[in-house]
C-alpha cells in the first residue's frame, strides 16, 4: 500500500466512530495534484475487474482511483468534523467531457464541500475535476456522503426515485435490456488491491459485521464502475451519469442490470438491484451531452 494511504488509514482508526464535531461550514480544505499518470498495469487490472473491454482511453470511473490517496488525505486530516468511519457513500455523479487517454498527464482537483443538515443527519460532497495540461476540463464529479446520526434507520436516507427508474422496478418493458452477474466473495478484496480503498466493510465477513453488516459488501464505485462497463457500447463521448447507492451488494450474491433508453439520443435510465426484485442497490441515468 502507498505510504500515503497508510498514514490516512492510521488517522481513520485512531480517530474510530468518534461523535461529529459541530460546524456549519467544512474547512478550507484542497488538493492539487498537478502531474498525474495512469499506471498502466494497475489499469489494466482494473479494467478487468470491473470489465471495460479496452484501456486504450481510461474508463469514466477511474479518476476516482487517480484521486483516491488525496481525497482520503482530506477526509482525516485534523481539521475535518467528521470520522471518516461510518460515513456512507449515498450518491455520485461524474461528467465525461471527453475521453481521456490512458498515458496521457492530467491535474487533478479535489475539495471537500457543502457541509448541510440532513434528514438522517449530516451530509457533505467531495468535488474532482481532472484538467489536461492545457488546463481544460475533461472530468468531473460529486460524491455525496451522509454521515448517519445515531439510531436512523436506512429507509429515512432514501431519497425520492425518478419516476423514468420507478418504471424499470415495476416490471419489464418490451424494450428494456436485462442483465444477471455473479458477484463473487472476493470482489472486495480485488478491487481494493487496485483502488486503494480498503475499508474494511468490503473485506471480509468478519471484519464486516464489525461496523453492522452481515457480511461484506461491494464498493460502491466498483459496482458503478461494473454497470458503465456493460453500457459501453451504447455511450457518446460525452455524458454525465449520476446514480444513488440505495442497498449494499452483499458479497457474494447475484445481480440484475435492467437499463432502457430514455428517448432516441437522450440517455439512458438504469437499476440494478436483486433478480426476485425484492431489493433496488442501486438507480441512475445517463445523460447525452447534445
Amino acid at each position: 500500500m502507498d505510504r500515503p494511504l497508510i498514514s490516512s488509514y492510521a488517522r481513520a482508526l485512531m480517530r474510530g466512530r468518534e461523535a461529529a464535531r459541530r460546524c456549519d461550514a467544512l474547512p478550507d480544505l484542497e488538493a492539487r495534484l498537478p502531474d498525474v499518470r495512469a499506471d498502466r498495469s494497475r489499469l489494466a487490472r482494473y479494467a478487468g475487474i470491473c470489465g471495460f473491454a479496452t484501456t486504450a482511453h481510461l474508463p469514466p470511473t477511474y479518476p476516482h482511483v487517480l484521486a483516491f490517496p488525496a481525497t482520503m488525505a482530506l477526509l482525516t486530516h485534523k481539521d475535518f468534523p467528521l470520522p471518516l468511519l461510518g460515513l456512507v457513500h449515498v450518491g455520485n455523479r461524474i461528467s465525461v467531457r471527453r475521453p481521456i487517454g490512458a498515458g496521457e498527464p492530467l491535474i487533478l482537483y479535489v475539495r471537500a464541500a457543502d457541509l448541510r443538515p440532513h434528514p438522517a443527519g449530516t451530509a457533505f460532497d467531495v468535488e474532482m475535476n481532472v484538467s489536461d495540461q492545457n488546463g481544460e476540463v475533461v472530468w468531473e464529479s460529486v460524491s455525496t456522503y451522509l454521515r448517519r446520526d445515531p439510531g436512523r434507520s436506512r429507509r429515512e436516507i432514501e431519497p425520492a426515485r425518478n419516476p423514468l427508474i420507478s418504471t424499470l422496478t415495476t416490471g419489464d418493458p418490451a424494450d428494456a435490456t436485462v442483465t444477471d452477474w455473479d458477484v463473487p466473495a472476493n470482489t472486495g478484496r480485488r478491487y481494493a488491491a487496485v483502488s486503494g480503498d480498503r475499508n474494511p466493510i468490503h473485506l471480509y465477513p468478519l471484519t464486516a459485521r464489525m461496523f453492522g453488516f452481515r457480511t461484506a459488501i461491494a464498493h460502491g464505485m466498483w459496482t458503478k464502475a461494473r454497470i458503465l462497463a456493460a453500457l459501453e457500447p451504447k455511450l457518446p463521448p460525452a455524458y454525465t451519469v449520476d446514480v444513488t447507492f440505495r442497498a449494499p451488494v452483499p458479497l457474494p450474491s447475484t445481480v440484475r442490470l435492467t437499463s432502457n433508453p430514455e428517448g432516441k439520443d437522450r440517455g439512458i435510465c438504469f437499476t440494478l438491484g436483486a433478480p426476485d426484485s425484492t431489493r433496488v442497490h442501486l438507480d441512475g441515468t445517463v445523460a447525452f451531452e447534445s
